[in-house]
C-alpha cells in the first residue's frame, strides 16, 4: 500500500475524494468525540450510492463494525470495514441540515450542516443536495430502546486517535464531513482527519 499524508477536514465542513477498488480509507477522530458523516457514489454510475437500508438488512444489525460490508442501493459491496477501534457508529439518522437546526434547535443563523457540506463537496460530480442519502455516521453514538423504538443521540464513544479503516470495493467518489450538529459531537465541533492508502 502507498500511504498518503493525513489530511484534515476543518470543523463544520466537508471534503470529497476519489477511491479506486482496493484503496483503503482511514477516518480518524484526532481529538475525540467527533462525528464524520460519510457517503459515497459509484464513479462509473453516480445513480448508485451507499445504502443504509441494504447494509443494515444484510448485516442483520444496526451497528456495523469490523468485518461488516457496506452495500450500495444495487446490493453491491462498496466498503468492507477492516479495522475499527471505536466500535460504535450510526447508519440510521440523516445528515444534519439547516432546516434540521431550525426544527430541533431553534437556530436561525443558517449553517448548512452536514447535508449542505456533503452537497457542496459533491457538486463537481453533479450530485446535488436532494441526492444526499442517509450517511454512514462514523463515531456517532445513537441508542435505540428495544421496546419503544425511541432513539437518543449520545456523546460519541470515540477517543483521541480512534479510527475506522474501510477498503473500497469499487471506484467511488466519497464525501466526508466534520459534523456540525452539537448533539452528535457533544457540542465540541472538532475536526476530522483521514488518510488514503492506495492499492499498489
Amino acid at each position: 500500500m502507498n500511504a498518503e499524508a493525513i489530511q484534515r477536514i476543518a470543523p463544520c465542513s466537508g471534503h470529497a475524494i476519489e477511491l479506486r477498488a482496493g484503496d483503503q480509507l482511514v477516518v480518524i477522530d484526532p481529538l475525540g468525540q467527533q462525528v464524520s458523516d460519510l457517503t459515497a457514489f459509484s464513479l462509473e454510475d453516480r445513480v448508485e450510492y451507499l445504502s443504509s437500508g441494504r447494509s443494515i438488512d444484510y448485516a442483520s444489525k444496526l451497528w456495523l463494525s469490523t468485518g461488516d460490508v457496506l452495500y450500495s442501493n444495487r446490493s453491491r459491496p462498496m466498503f468492507t470495514i477492516l479495522e475499527d477501534t471505536c466500535g460504535r457508529h450510526d447508519f440510521t439518522l440523516t445528515p444534519c441540515s439547516k432546516r434540521m437546526f431550525e426544527l430541533l434547535y431553534g437556530e436561525t443563523e443558517g449553517r448548512p450542516g452536514c447535508e449542505g457540506n456533503l452537497a457542496a463537496a459533491l457538486a463537481p460530480y453533479g450530485i446535488d443536495v436532494d441526492r444526499i442519502p442517509v450517511a454512514f455516521n462514523i463515531f456517532m453514538n445513537v441508542s435505540v430502546d428495544g421496546s419503544t423504538g425511541a432513539v437518543a443521540v449520545l456523546p460519541p464513544l470515540s477517543q483521541a486517535g480512534d479510527f475506522i479503516r474501510l477498503r473500497a470495493e469499487m471506484p467511488m467518489v466519497v464525501a466526508m464531513t466534520a459534523c456540525s450538529a452539537g448533539q452528535s459531537n457533544n457540542f465540541s465541533y472538532k475536526p476530522i482527519d483521514f488518510r488514503i492508502e492506495r492499492a499498489s
